[in-house]
């Protein structure tokens, strides 16, 4: 294997025009989130709504069979089996590798998209799962800052998160610290996601509504959540993460079953409107393209869309373990037969409260008097 050389002058010296963008998704998340899956399926959904759709495999540990069929496949420029046994080098210090030979050979790349890009071609990125590369480490920043400020794409984040995560506390608090380091590192829009709705029922309870995960907000019943987990000394580092958190103000997830074409639907408006993409045929004379009015007409409250996921998902399969648990407006319907049978018991009751009982007759009544008595007994005869 080659040492990675210095970048192309050409590759320098390359720009593309304002008024022709190429627009994407940049993928990520930790291993097992379902980015693949999600790439499959997010080019089956764009595929039927118009766009032309083509999947960039920059990962260099997927050479299972995919799901998809890549029009770029990182494995055709690096190998991460022969760098681990040329280097002797891990799988994460071969991914690491991997990355920066990328960044170093980016006329590679170049050549292979640029097809692509005279097509047309929305591209979606497929990448590693390994975290360091999109929080720490920098050869993908500097590839991705390459294609958006020098190439003039418009890629937004999409950083997947399986949903099981929120059964625990503790790993929802991590599912959030990793998707705002994410967004702080890579520097791109980005669109959080809940992934793998559609399997939520399967992890138990959950400690909070589906509302609360969601939307990111009063983070502080997490470390009230995870009191009797951990030592009291960690509470206030707990409280302390939590409210960074909110002070950044920036998170927030879109529920997604990617087998959903509603959940899917909401999730591409929302990646439209952070890369721009739903406004790029505004500028132009005539009607956008089919497309553009796809994405255009996507206005509905996302609101309307988390009813429907705890509906389907939640709701019926799985009992939610509310923090205030309420019921509201909530009537049983009368038995048959109940009507005939509180009718006359009703009237028996108000027949005895109007009539005064024998004893309470013989109460009110005063004895007689000796003569009275006589004069009854003569009338009757006797």
């Amino acid at each position: 294997m080659t040492q990675p050389g210095p970048p192309a002058t050409a590759l320098e010296q390359r720009k593309r025009s304002p008024d022709a963008p190429v627009w994407g998704q940049v993928v990520v998340g930790p291993p097992g989130a379902g980015k693949t899956t999600y790439c499959a399926g997010m080019q089956q959904f764009l595929t039927l709504a118009g766009r032309r759709v083509a999947v960039i495999n920059l990962d260099p540990a997927n050479d299972a069979v995919l799901p998809y069929t890549p029009a770029v496949d990182i494995g055709e420029l690096v190998s991460l089996e022969g760098v681990q046994q040329e280097l002797g080098l891990g799988p994460n210090g071969g991914l690491v590798y991997c990355l920066e030979y990328l960044e170093q050979n980016l006329d590679w790349l170049a050549e292979r998209l640029a097809p692509l890009e005279a097509e047309g071609c929305y591209l979606l990125f497929d990448l590693p799962g390994q975290v360091e590369l999109f929080t720490l480490h920098s050869s993908l920043r500097r590839i991705l800052e390459v294609l958006t400020r020098r190439w003039q794409y418009r890629l937004t984040t999409v950083q997947l998160v399986d949903a099981h995560l929120c059964s625990d506390p503790a790993k929802y608090l991590s599912a959030l610290l990793l998707s705002l380091s994410t967004m702080l590192h890579l520097e791109l829009p980005q669109v959080n996601v809940l992934s793998k709705m559609d399997l939520i029922q399967q992890y138990g309870e959950l400690a909070f509504s589906l509302d609360f995960y969601l939307q990111a907000q009063g983070l502080s019943h997490l470390a009230e959540a995870m009191e009797g987990s951990f030592p009291p000394r960690f509470r206030r580092m707990t409280e302390e993460l939590c409210e960074v958190i909110e002070d950044f103000g920036l998170l927030s997830f879109q529920p997604l079953a990617i087998e959903d074409r509603d959940s899917v639907r909401h999730l591409v408006a929302s990646i439209d409107k952070s890369n721009g993409f739903v406004f790029a045929g505004l500028a132009k004379a005539g009607q956008p393209a089919p497309e553009m009015q796809y994405s255009a007409g996507l206005t509905e409250d996302s609101s309307d869309l988390w009813d429907q996921m705890r509906e389907r998902y939640i709701d019926r399969d799985l009992q939610v373990q509310e923090r205030q648990p309420c019921v509201v407006g909530l009537q049983q319907e009368p038995q048959a037969g109940a009507a005939e049978v509180q009718e006359p018991q009703q009237a028996k009751q108000q027949a005895q409260q109007a009539q005064p009982t024998l004893d309470q007759q013989q109460q009110h009544q005063q004895p007689a008097t000796a003569e009275e008595m006589q004069q009854q007994q003569r009338g009757a005869g006797l």
